[in-house]
Order: structure tokens, then sequence, then C-alpha cells
């Protein structure tokens, strides 16, 4: 029988445990899933495999696939648990296929496939992983879960740059990250159980807002939340080509995208700290207005410094986005908020696709993108004052009521 200390130390463990297997299908599915791609991206150039347009039709294809799976899971009704473990499965296959394929109409569908699984491994991770913080009054958590993504990122980025340094071909570590992906998959796997009937009985009850207000809300964060997937997108897809550009020669360029996942842990981690009777949409509205300063260094002061800074400025604020995004979704629908995560993810995914399309033949006719990461400094400025907006209509709502 276990003693009162060790019994109060099991709902710790517990949320400790589900927080940190989130993490890791987070870092598989979106750090090495959606985001290798940025760090191989130079390597697959340089051996002739692609030119920047085609570069851009493959990220674009991926940000395709993660709007039709983010859309889809509205309509998902399978265990959140299984969705899960069917997503980091796949991810980890087509993590491998990368590397065994080399044909650009294969890379398209793969990167596409890839973007569907990844959208369903983010909806449904955290929605498990939220509600299993809520249920054992752990919330603080929350930033591990998304830090996840920062540590994906950071490991990608920094063995990107070694393969470079060493002239190892993009294929042979497309095939090592699979290996990697497989083992940390093998790790968390039996994290994700399956628990219909607790599904069942959340589904039913669904702690929602309903009201006007809830719905004009509701429309808001999707439509609002599709200029932070286009505005950071262009820096995080090109990131080490632009600064490769501008710092012809210096061994800084490939250092850049580990530097912006550093960031993004830090940043995922003091969100989760912040007070949540904090406006969800005013956190977000910062948000947007420090990864515009972010992307306004790069174009303003292209040198290390300029550079190193707006990375971290574009990295901190990068998942505590997506953070305050799906909180704002549970505050909305409660334990139904599987949906409108979807809608909103699918929206996100709206703008990532419209991101690369628009920079890679910009830049392809001017042999810069200043024009386009300017768009993106302004779509992130007026999505900033949309999110404004609407809390503070909220907060007049709520002070006149």
């Amino acid at each position: 029988m276990a003693s009162p200390a060790q019994a109060s130390s099991l709902p710790a463990n517990h949320a400790r445990n589900a927080a940190l297997a989130c993490a890791v299908v987070l870092a598989v599915a979106l750090g090495v899933g959606r985001f290798a791609f940025t760090p191989l991206l130079p390597l697959m150039l340089k051996s002739g495999a692609l030119d920047i347009r085609h570069g851009g039709w493959l990220a674009s294809a991926n940000y395709a696939g993660y709007l039709i799976g983010a859309l889809s899971c509205a309509a998902i009704r399978i265990d959140h648990a299984r969705m899960v473990r069917l997503a980091l499965a796949w991810t980890i296959v087509l993590t491998l296929a990368m590397g065994l394929v080399h044909l650009f109409w294969l890379w398209a569908a793969i990167r596409f496939a890839a973007g569907v699984v990844s959208a369903w491994a983010f909806v449904f991770a955290s929605q498990w992983g939220l509600r299993r913080l809520a249920e054992l009054d752990a919330h603080g958590l929350a930033g591990v879960i998304y830090a996840g993504p920062g540590v994906g990122i950071v490991a990608t980025g920094l063995l990107g740059a070694g393969a470079a340094a060493l002239g190892v071909s993009a294929p042979s570590v497309w095939i090592g990250f699979a290996v990697c992906s497989g083992v940390a998959g093998v790790i968390v796997w039996n994290a994700f159980v399956h628990r219909a009937a607790a599904m069942r009985d959340r589904a039913a009850v669904g702690n929602r807002v309903s009201s006007a207000s809830a719905r004009i809300d509701s429309i808001g964060l999707v439509g609002l939340y599709s200029l932070a997937g286009f505005g950071y997108i262009i820096t995080a897809t090109f990131l080490p080509v632009i600064a490769r550009q501008a710092l012809p020669g210096s061994p800084w360029p490939d250092l850049f995208w580990p530097v912006f996942g550093l960031a993004l842990i830090a940043g995922a981690l003091i969100a989760a700290r912040l007070p949540l009777s904090w406006d969800n949409r005013l956190l977000s509205a910062a948000c947007y207005v420090i990864q515009a300063l972010g992307i306004l260094l790069g174009i303003v002061f292209p040198s290390v410094l300029g550079f190193g800074i707006g990375s971290l400025l574009l990295g901190l604020p990068f998942t505590a986005i997506t953070l305050f995004a799906m909180r704002e979704a549970r505050r909305l629908r409660g334990e139904a908020a599987a949906g409108l995560m979807g809608y909103a993810t699918a929206s996100y995914g709206l703008g990532q696709i419209a991101g690369p399309l628009v920079a890679a033949p910009i830049a392809a006719h001017t042999g810069s993108f200043s024009i386009a990461l300017w768009i993106a400094v302004a779509a992130l400025g007026f999505g900033a004052a949309g999110l404004t907006w609407l809390g503070l209509r909220a907060k007049q709502a709520t002070g006149s009521s």
C-alpha cells in the first residue's frame, strides 16, 4: 500500500509523463515530420536534386497536407490516443521514405502525406495532453508539450548543420532522422492508452461557451490564426537559404535554425507559466508583434547579429501562439474542442501553403526574399490588430454587463 506522500506524488508523475509523451510526439511529428525539410533544403539544393522553386512546391505540398489533415480532424471519431499513435507511426515511415526515393513527384506525395499526419498528431496530442493536464490540475506543464517541436527543430537543425559540414548526403540524413524518430516513438508508445468510456463521457458533457460572442470569437480565432501561419512560414522555410544569400561564406547560417528552435522551447515554457486568467487573444497579439519584429530585423539588419536576434524573436512566440490558440479553443468548446482546434489548425495550414507560393516566385524573379518578408510583416501586424480588437471588445462587453 502506498504511503500518503507516494499517493500525493502520483498525479504529479502522471501529469509529467503525459506532458513528456506529448512533447516527444510533437518533436517527431512537427520537429522532424514537418520542419526537418528546412535544414535539409540547402543540402538538397546543393546536390542539384531541387531548385528553389521546386523546394517551394515541396514545402507547399506539406502544408497542403497539413490543411487537409486539420480539416479532417472535425470528422474523425477515433479515440485521440489511437490517432496519436497512428500519426506517430506514419511520420516515421514517411521520413524514412524521403531518404529512399529520389523522384520529385514521389517526394511531393510523401511531403503531402507527412503534412496530413502532422496535423493529426498536433490536434489529437494537444487535445489529449491538455485534457490530461486539466484532469490532474497541472496546467503549467502545457509548456512542456509545446516545447516538443522546438526540441525536434534544434536536433534536426544541429544534425543538418553537422551533415552539411561533413558532406553527408541528404538521403542519409533523412534515414538517420527516421531511425531516431523510431526510437523516440517506441519510448512513448505505451503512454497513449485507449480510454473509450472516459472519452464518451467527456464528449457527452463538453463544457462549451454558447453565445453569439463565442461564435464571433471562434470565427476570429480561425481567421486570424491563418495570418500567423503565413507570417512565420516564409522565414521558417527559407531561413538557411536567406541567411546564406546575405552572409556568403559565413559558418553562421546553418545555426540560425537551431537558435530558432531553442527560442521556441523557452517561449513555450514561459507562456505556460502565464496566468490562465490572461486573455488568450491579447497574448497572441503580442506574440504576432514579436514575430513581426524578428522578421523585420532580418530585412533591415541582414547581419549575423540581425539574423541571430531575429531568429530568437521569431522562435520565442512560435508555439506560445499555438498554446494560446488551443487554450482559446478549449475555452470556447470545452471537451468538444477538437473540431475547432482542427479548423484553426487548417486555417494556419492555409496560411502556410500561401507563404512559400508567394515567396519562392518573388525570390526567383528578384533574387531576394525582401519583398516577401515585408508582406509577412504586414500580415502579422494585421493579425495582431484583429486579435487586439477581439480581446478589447470582450473586456468592454464584460465591463458593461
